[in-house]
């Protein structure tokens, strides 16, 4: 499924396998409490993958390693093939990715457009404040706010407009790799479904890998071409639904087959059929791979 790399290649330095993350034997802890062993994780190029777990699981923990905002207490971890761990990554790695945190994180005393210009004016000083300006404009636009929001403080903001702002600061610097944390959390379903609609929109135009932690089914049916899943310590599987659902572990089983995700799973069945309907007999056809009808 996850074939977009073919729509952006900016960096021919790319590893050969197709993988942008690595992750080796990770080990996270906290005083004597442990809450990373031996965790290994890869993601691929173009891909979305979603990141679940339980309460305390850490995956907040194991995006911060990635990004070298936590210190491991062992482990390796590569993005675009350099190590990250201990802070070593340069300052070109880190111009390819983009963090949305939960709920935004945007700075209380900057404008949304002086917001998405913080990255701009860390790595390129010398830009002048008009096209500073246009950059954070196309930004915002990108992210699916009214361009009048850029002079906007995020206390003005609703909660699910702070974090398309903090979306498009996290695009600021054009990545080839974002990190989201929550985003559709504390949105209603209808902000949540375009939000996600947002991301897969992105991706598929920009080329972007995606890496999104989430407790929202509707948005691991929705958009994500593999879910890895938190649990015991480690990533104890990763894969499709389809795939993970036919595994025989218990939370994954009360995850994605309890009343909630029932329901989830039925949501996108109905969204599925409902875009079948949309298209033209030619199209179904190829989508479904069938003949019938012929």
């Amino acid at each position: 499924m996850a074939t977009r790399a073919q729509h952006h290649v900016r960096h021919a330095e790319a590893p050969e396998d197709g993988v942008v993350i690595r992750v080796r034997g990770l080990e996270n802890r906290f005083g004597e409490q442990v809450v990373h062993q031996d965790l290994d994780l890869d993601v691929k190029r173009g891909e979305i993958l979603g990141v679940v777990g339980g309460s305390g699981t850490g995956k907040s923990v194991l995006m911060r390693s990635i990004i070298g905002l936590q210190q491991p207490a062992a482990g390796a971890i590569e993005v675009f093939g350099e190590n990250t761990v201990g802070g070593e990554e340069s300052a070109d790695v880190r111009k390819r990715w983009g963090v949305l945190f939960q709920n935004g994180a945007l700075f209380s005393t900057l404008s949304v457009a002086e917001n998405v210009q913080v990255p701009i004016r860390e790595y390129y000083p010398k830009i002048d404040d008009q096209l500073l300006d246009e950059i954070a404009t196309y930004k915002i636009v990108a992210s699916g706010l009214p361009p009048e929001s850029s002079s906007k403080y995020p206390s003005e903001l609703s909660g699910g407009m702070r974090k398309r702002a903090g979306l498009a600061r996290a695009l600021a610097l054009d990545p080839e790799l974002i990190f989201l944390d929550e985003p559709t959390a504390g949105l209603d379903p209808i902000g949540a479904a375009a939000f996600d609609n947002l991301i897969k929109t992105l991706r598929d135009l920009l080329g972007l890998t995606v890496f999104i932690i989430t407790h929202d089914l509707d948005t691991l049916y929705a958009i994500c071409d593999r879910v890895a899943v938190l649990a015991d310590k480690k990533v104890v599987a990763v894969g499709t639904i389809e795939e993970l659902v036919a595994l025989d572990h218990p939370w994954i089983q009360e995850y994605f087959n309890g009343p909630r995700g029932r329901a989830a799973e039925d949501s996108a069945e109905r969204a599925e059929e409902e875009s079948k309907r949309a298209l033209s007999p030619q199209e179904a056809t190829k989508l479904t791979g069938s003949d019938e009808g012929a």
